[in-house]
């Protein structure tokens, strides 16, 4: 079993990790694109290259969880997903904030990094009560 201690600063460095994954995207799409949806498309790009490096980095690290096969590894990400909409929501809701509040995109990252801290220590809880637990065993009943 990890200690608390030190699965707290793994699940610090690969929030980390993700987040500069997530931030380094977004801003390469603001420098890349300066239409009218470059905030939008940012941040959902941005997502979508985070989401998968931390579900990676904590099914492995965080909860040393062995998928049974990919099949069973696909369903435990659409739940991993699904797990993360709101606190997502969380996310992009405070970095739209700060866009909207500040109008400059430094501070929009500064907003997007917070929500992303948010969002992060939401979502350990929800993974660790709902997505990365064993199967139950079955019972004597069931045999």
């Amino acid at each position: 079993m990890r200690s608390g201690a030190r699965l707290a600063v793994l699940y610090a460095v690969f929030a980390l990790v993700a987040t500069a994954v997530n931030i380094g995207c977004q801003a390469v799409v603001i420098w890349a694109y300066h239409g009218p949806y470059a905030v939008p498309l940012s941040i959902l790009v941005g997502t979508g290259a985070g989401l998968p490096v931390k579900y990676l980095l904590e099914k492995r690290h965080i909860f040393g969880f062995e998928s049974e096969n990919l099949a069973h590894d696909g369903k435990l990400f659409v739940l991993y997903t699904v797990m993360g909409v709101f606190t997502t929501a969380v996310f992009w809701g405070v970095e739209y904030a700060f866009a909207h509040l500040y109008g400059t995109d430094g501070m929009r990252y500064v907003g997007g990094a917070l929500g992303l801290t948010i969002g992060n220590l939401i979502k350990y809880q929800l993974d660790k009560r709902y997505v990365f637990v064993a199967p139950a065993a079955p019972s004597a009943e069931a045999a």
